[in-house]
């Protein structure tokens, strides 16, 4: 399989799957377009452009209206564009983003540090969406330090998108008060459920958008006069809706979206109801008798078999300095259930959008809506040719198959490999080396993740981390199962869910060294153990965090598992700027397996070498110099700039090399004019399970930002570095 069909099939398998055999519809665009509070522009020229041909009027405050029908009564559907997110408040004189709120308030406890480490799209004012990355902790550099940020406050927040100075950012067309969102996609949870970010403030827009296009396919004619509108600002005090009140005088209205319990706007009162239970009225009080337009649409609802429950709710707000504006007095709120509201992991079933859009259109037409959902789109992606596809190919520890794939792939065809019984890709160069020493280098192929230990009884996956990491950094995000179906590769999406208590204000996240160890739960969909069964998941099944290689300014780039996709490319890379003959010395090149769980894959290899006498002499460990080039980390510690040149880590938890070796290093590099620092950093490396048996371990690596994060930031040009110093010392150490 070529290198694009590869990325098109897992990106295929992540995303929305087709829903009963239905073509992919635009309508499932808006799902991924962001929309901050105020800043909705881009959505409302999208839902204008799929709207065209009835002529949407947008008025002063950005709300977009669709008038069909003419004459009495005047009915009016209303949702909402808007979602919670950013704006820029501040650029600083190094090139990073300082950021506001947008509402001012966080929807939950969580919603601020679950943007942590996050990949972020910033909306410039020409309409561009410049890549980004939400700064976070890298958790080497943490142990013992006092009084860290907490990742959980924008005073804490910045963003990088590969600025160094102030002009960079201006001159990316980035500036104050634009709107910054975490980047996004719609993907499939299991076999009945979708999940994205701020799906719950878009589904709304989706099922009208798709109810008018509807009507006009199907030449239903309205009763009446119809208004839908598309209204901004609701989050902000719902200033769009109450300029819709001024400006249609409708005799009753459906308000469609997120319900709020009464005293607690913030809340989503969907959280009684579970995803697939259908569709949700609110009232002000679910004991009292419905009546008016209420009691039809639940007649409606029932009369059509369609599934409708009743749960407290309080009236969209309308906060204003004189007196708001009154509701109609016939009015009705419909809303669908979902699960962790707000996150980047909320989740919805499309069946229950698609109930609604039913009744809606019963509502408006007196008929059932013809079937014909959304579907899937399919989209390659692009990149560095090597850097994108290893960056992109997924692989924990223990199951690193598909990388040493796409290694093997992208090897020279004179380059003779063999894999040993821990998974690890071998090569050996040269033979007899005489007097000279004899080198070994050591990247690795896997990558943090999870891994099934269990299906609960509820369906859900209980699941054991795989490796180190933040877990604010995913929990409450999407993620993807990786299972083995007749010997093929399958994709199934699911959601990590939040820890206990999330959902409660003051909620502070779970700290210290067992945080990184405690089992997690997936949501797939499911109900019970037989449903996710059928979906083709088993315990050992293994669980990742979707990623994507994106350029940023200048040379710089993100991607989750840089760390060490970037020592696999630059292994690559040099093997084939050496060539096939390499006289007078012995190297060997290793990608190893289960590095994260504790050097597994390169121990093997050290005893294996060890038994058959070919201990290298000197071990070049290639992996992360975990930087703290960062807003949110000390410089006493780490300090190894990103775009400076490839590092020699001197000093971490595993290994300290002795000054004449890093000297060495540092005199090579001068020489063939290749960049290098060196320092102090944190984690282990492959290298120092040699050193038993005689080896000197001497690790090189590249400075990264926010390790072990989705949203790792590197420069190309320290990669380059890197790999060029690897052949250098093949041949001259």
């Amino acid at each position: 399989m070529n290198r694009q069909a590869l990325l098109i099939f897992l990106a295929v398998l992540g995303r929305a799957q087709p829903s009963f055999g239905q073509a992919y519809l635009p309508v499932e665009k808006l799902y991924e377009i962001p929309a901050v509070s105020g800043y909705e522009q881009l959505l409302s020229s999208e839902i204008r452009s799929q709207l065209q041909e009835f002529s949407p009027k947008t008025d002063n405050v950005g709300n977009v209206l669709v008038t069909v029908g003419s004459g009495a009564p005047h009915r009016l559907i209303v949702t909402p564009m808007d979602e919670p997110g950013y704006v820029v408040s501040g650029i600083t004189t190094d090139g990073y983003l300082r950021l506001q709120r947008v509402p001012q308030a966080p929807p939950n406890s969580v919603f601020d540090l679950l943007h942590a480490a996050q990949p972020a799209w910033v909306m410039a004012r020409d309409g561009k969406k410049v890549p980004g990355v939400f700064a976070g902790l890298s958790i080497h550099l943490q142990p013992l330090r006092v009084n860290a940020p907490k990742m959980s406050h924008p005073d804490d927040m910045y963003v990088d998108i590969g600025a160094t100075s102030e002009g960079e950012v201006r001159a990316a067309g980035v500036d104050v008060l634009d709107a910054v969102t975490a980047s996004r996609a719609l993907y499939h949870v299991g076999a009945t459920s979708w999940a994205a970010d701020a799906i719950g403030d878009r589904f709304g827009c989706a099922a009208l958008v798709d109810l008018l296009n509807q009507l006009r396919e199907s030449h239903t004619k309205v009763h009446g006069t119809l208004t839908v509108a598309f209204v901004a600002q609701q989050l902000t005090g719902g200033r769009g809706l109450e300029r819709l009140l001024n400006e249609v005088s409708a005799n009753e209205a459906i308000y469609v979206g997120r319900l709020a319990p009464p005293g607690n706007a913030t809340a989503n009162a969907s959280l009684a109801r579970r995803p697939g239970d259908g569709i949700l009225m609110g009232v002000s009080d679910p004991a009292a008798s419905l009546g008016g337009l209420s009691a039809e649409l639940k007649k409606l609802a029932d009369e059509n078999r369609l599934p409708i429950a009743v749960t407290l709710s309080s009236p969209p707000p309308i906060a204003s300095y004189s007196k708001a504006s009154p509701l109609p007095e016939r009015f009705a709120l419909l809303d669908i259930a979902t699960i962790l509201p707000r996150t980047p992991a909320e989740t919805m079933s499309p069946s229950d959008s698609w109930r609604l859009e039913e009744l809606l259109f019963r509502y408006v037409g007196g008929a059932a809506a013809p079937v014909g959902q959304s579907g899937q789109r399919s989209s390659g992606k692009t990149g560095p040719e090597l850097l994108g596809e290893l960056t992109e190919t997924y692989g924990v520890s223990g199951h690193e198959e598909l990388v040493r794939l796409a290694v093997q792939r992208h090897l020279p065809e004179w380059a003779k490999t063999e894999t040993d019984a821990a998974g690890n890709l071998v090569l050996h160069l040269g033979g007899a080396h005489g007097n000279r020493p004899s080198l070994a280098f050591v990247a690795h192929m896997d990558e943090i993740g999870y891994q099934v230990r269990m299906i609960e009884p509820d369906g859900r996956l209980l699941v054991d981390v795989l490796g180190g990491g933040f877990t604010q950094y995913f929990l409450g995000h999407p993620v993807l199962i990786h299972s083995t179906q007749g010997g093929h590769h399958q994709i199934t999406g699911g959601v990590l869910e939040l820890p206990p208590g999330s959902e409660q204000p003051g909620f502070e996240w779970p700290h210290g060294p067992r945080a990184l160890e405690e089992p997690a739960h997936v949501h797939v969909g499911a109900r019970a153990a037989e449903e996710t069964q059928k979906l083709g998941i088993r315990a050992g099944d293994w669980v990742t965090i979707p990623k994507e290689y994106r350029p940023l300014l200048g040379k710089r780039a993100t991607a989750r598992s840089f760390d060490d996709r970037v020592g696999c490319a630059a292994l690559i890379e040099a093997v084939g700027a050496l060539g096939a003959d390499l006289p007078d010395r012995e190297v060997t090149f290793v990608w190893s397996t289960e590095e994260e769980v504790g050097l597994k894959g390169a121990g093997a290899v050290a005893e294996r070498m060890a038994k058959e006498g070919r201990t290298p002499d000197f071990v070049f460990a290639i992996d992360t110099f975990v930087s703290s080039d960062s807003p949110l980390e000390s410089k006493r510690f780490a300090d190894a700039e990103i775009g400076k040149g490839f590092v020699i880590r001197a000093v971490d938890n595993s290994n300290i090399t002795p000054r004449e070796y890093v000297d060495r290093v540092v005199t090579l590099a001068h020489e063939n004019n290749i960049a290098v620092q060196y320092g102090v950093t944190g984690g282990g490396n492959d290298g120092a399970v040699f050193q038993r048996y005689g080896s000197v371990d001497i690790p090189l690596g590249w400075p990264l930002r926010y390790s072990h994060s989705p949203g790792e930031v590197i420069d190309t040009r320290d990669v380059d570095a890197l790999a060029k110093i690897i052949a250098v010392l093949a041949k001259k150490w």
